[in-house]
């Protein structure tokens, strides 16, 4: 859910750009993200949608991609506060998207893979796009501009 409202989805389109987590986002601005990320009165870490729904939705993030339960989470940051639970939400998510963000670099300097998959990919969307435009002509009666 969104960092900013956990009561909406996290969207790449919301106009507060600390709202979502995107894929290319540098470790910095993760853990910034997640240091503003919305939490509520109090300083427990506890699961409680309804009481507690900012936190809630970090701890389910923080679950998913640290690979801990709910429970786990409670006891590691029992008598700690928001804001070393929030530090350690940002360093999981940013350690978890490095292995694609690495590997989104290492595409994009390979210059003669990228021309070769833009190639190929020219070719396929022709042929498609001739295939279309054929039917179109068929069915409107241009029969005699198809070659």
């Amino acid at each position: 859910m969104s960092l900013a409202d956990p009561t909406k989805k996290m969207s790449k389109s919301d106009e507060n750009a600390n709202a979502a987590v995107l894929l290319l986002d540098d470790k910095d601005t993760i853990i910034r993200k997640f240091k503003r990320a919305v939490t509520d009165s109090g300083s427990e870490v506890r699961y409680d949608p309804q009481e507690k729904p900012g936190v809630s939705n970090l701890m389910e993030i923080y679950g998913v991609v640290a690979g801990k339960s709910r429970e786990e989470i409670e006891q590691e940051f029992s008598g700690k506060g928001y804001g070393d639970f929030k530090l350690a939400v940002g360093e999981a998510v940013a350690a978890e998207l490095a292995p694609v963000q690495e590997r989104y670099q290492q595409l994009l300097k390979d210059k003669q893979y990228l021309d070769g998959c833009i190639k190929e990919n020219d070719e396929k969307a022709r042929y498609c796009a001739t295939k279309t435009l054929r039917k179109v002509q068929k069915k409107v009666g241009l029969t005699e501009l198809v070659r």
